[in-house]
């Protein structure tokens, strides 16, 4: 963005306008207030990101503008919310239809359940243009081809026919933009856009919505939690918390000059790429995971020829040490989880050798690896997932131990000594997974992964779902965990910022290989190939210093995306 605003954004439109909107719980709104008084205002050609931590009200914010709040358990009771002067609360079913897509239209957060996976994204986008136009239907060919070419995807008439799920997950948001603006409508709401892309292509995303922008006029109500993003696309920034507004201002006063300290809080969670000091080594510390020149080779039949093979890793040698952090970084697709897994034994590698505590375990039955699987232990990337909701947290934490012929008793035990260890009450035992949040549930994970005394630690993305502020917590708990018990952590990620702050040691992979690796300090400060200068160019905010209110170069004005 500019150093300043546009000043003549304040001259434009207003597109939204929400005055003092009340939403609460239950069919007829009477229950706890979810949205209490909040008041914003978006113009034409205008970027207002809405941030704050799950829980805060964004999300509500934007379904209850689209008129898409589910009616049995929410409603807006008070207040109003003008799309270009017509009060959206106050519009019927069938005027609401109407506006969605030819005045306001949304972007989701995850394209994947956005889009209908038996039905062509062609198809799909045609069906907007055949509900709200009168055009034939070469014409909506034609306008869909080029809509499709603005968004920048490749090859358009062979997407134009395919089904969502032979789209990468940054064409499948492309096909979303596109059917959100292929009518030109005056309000874009993107809730949570780019938070399930790896970092190159949310630059693409964020730069893609901004030119797109200039081209159509279009005001953006932009929902997020990462200020990294923010600081990337917004011309102004709203701030909420449990359902208020704490804070609204132009981006350059809220990123140099917060009022709030909740905003303080958030910005100085966000992690930054200056890699943190590297630790003292206390001796020599063992080697406790090899990889060997790992190779995974997945083969697709055919009915017709050879089979297709895929090679999602290709001759990786790695090595960790005990009490060090390893990241393995990289684009989703650059076989970084394919490599974890194989290490983990989760999936069989094709070639190459894995040497757990000094035991090549690479050729193990399943029999003959079940011993040594309490060594080594996994966090899975998505919280809400990882537990058997049908079960007590302390039951889960307690199934390693008792399948290793630990006794129930000293099982629960310990599991309550490790719920103390990640920041929870013992008592949590006897509760259930949808009793806690996100971060919570992580948390619980990391315990579940400790119960088994582990001598390596395997975090897959186990961050990338949470906030800011979460993510910050949990960074700083794995790392207090592996200060304590001296464990080793292999930790996988596509954010080199969360990389800097956790990682001793850093391999970079693209196309499933290494092509880079070091010391974090070394890789991530002076990079050697030109890859990892383009993870660490497209690092969101990546010209902002958080913490500090300033711009890298110490200034406290907005540095030029």
């Amino acid at each position: 963005m500019s150093e300043l605003v546009n000043p003549t954004v304040n001259t434009r439109p207003v597109a939204l306008e929400i005055e003092n909107l009340v939403v609460g719980v239950g069919k007829s709104g009477t229950g706890k207030k979810i949205i209490d008084g909040i008041s914003l205002q978006v113009r034409q050609g205008e970027t207002l990101c809405v941030v704050g931590e799950s829980g805060s009200g964004k999300s509500v914010t934007s379904l209850s503008t689209m008129g898409l709040l589910p009616r049995d358990s929410l409603k807006a009771i008070g207040g109003s919310i003008k799309l270009v002067g017509e009060d959206v609360l106050q519009a019927s079913d069938r005027r609401l239809r109407e506006l969605r897509a030819t005045t306001m239209a949304m972007i989701f957060q995850e394209p994947m359940t956005a889009l209908n996976p038996v039905v062509p994204v062609g198809k799909q986008i045609d069906e907007v243009l055949r509900t709200h136009t009168s055009l034939g239907a070469s014409a909506r060919r034609a306008r869909i081809l080029d809509m499709m070419e603005q968004v920048r995807l490749p090859d358009v008439k062979r997407i134009f026919a395919s089904y969502p799920h032979r789209l990468s997950g940054g064409q499948r948001q492309r096909i979303m933009i596109a059917m959100a603006l292929v009518l030109e409508p005056k309000l874009l709401i993107a809730d949570e856009p780019t938070t399930a892309l790896d970092v190159t292509t949310q630059a693409q995303i964020l730069k893609l919505m901004r030119d797109l922008q200039k081209d159509h006029g279009t005001a953006v109500l932009f929902i997020t939690h990462d200020m990294g993003v923010v600081a990337d696309i917004a011309d102004r920034v709203a701030v909420m918390r449990h359902g208020r507004l704490v804070e609204t201002g132009a981006l350059k006063d809220i990123l140099s000059a917060p009022t709030q300290d909740y905003t303080r809080n958030l910005l100085s969670s966000v992690p930054s790429l200056i890699p943190r000091a590297a630790r003292e080594e206390v001796g020599f510390n063992p080697v406790v995971l090899e990889a060997n020149e790992l190779g995974k080779v997945y083969r697709e039949r055919s009915m017709f020829g050879k089979p297709r093979e895929v090679h999602a890793a290709q001759d990786v040698t790695l090595t960790l040490r005990k009490g060090r952090t390893l990241g393995i970084v990289g684009e989703s697709g650059s076989g970084k989880s394919t490599v974890a897994r194989c290490i983990v034994r989760l999936i069989d590698p094709t070639s190459g050798g894995i040497r757990l505590a000094g035991r090549e375990i690479s050729d193990l039955s399943r029999h003959a690896l079940q011993p040594h699987r309490k060594k080594i232990q996994i966090v899975f990337q998505d919280p809400y997932r990882s537990l058997n909701p049908r079960i007590t947290i302390g039951e889960s934490i307690c199934e390693g131990p008792i399948n290793f012929g630990t006794k129930h008793s000293v099982a629960m035990a310990r599991a309550r000594e490790l719920l103390e260890l990640v920041g929870l009450p013992p008592d949590a035992v006897s509760r259930y997974p949808h009793q806690f949040s996100g971060g919570q549930r992580q948390r619980i994970a990391i315990a579940r992964a400790l119960a088994l005394d582990p001598e390596v630690l395997v975090a897959d993305e186990a961050v990338s779902a949470l906030d800011v502020s979460v993510q910050a917590q949990v960074l700083r708990l794995l790392d207090d965990i592996q200060t304590r018990l001296g464990i080793a952590i292999l930790f996988i990620t596509h954010d080199l910022r969360v990389a800097a702050q956790i990682c001793d040691d850093v391999a970079v992979m693209q196309h499933g290989r290494v092509v880079e690796q070091g010391p974090a300090a070394e890789v991530l400060a002076n990079p050697q190939q030109p890859y990892t200068r383009q993870l660490l160019d497209a690092a969101p905010g990546r010209g902002w210093d958080f913490a500090n209110f300033r711009a890298v170069d110490g200034s406290t004005t907005v540095p030029a995306a």
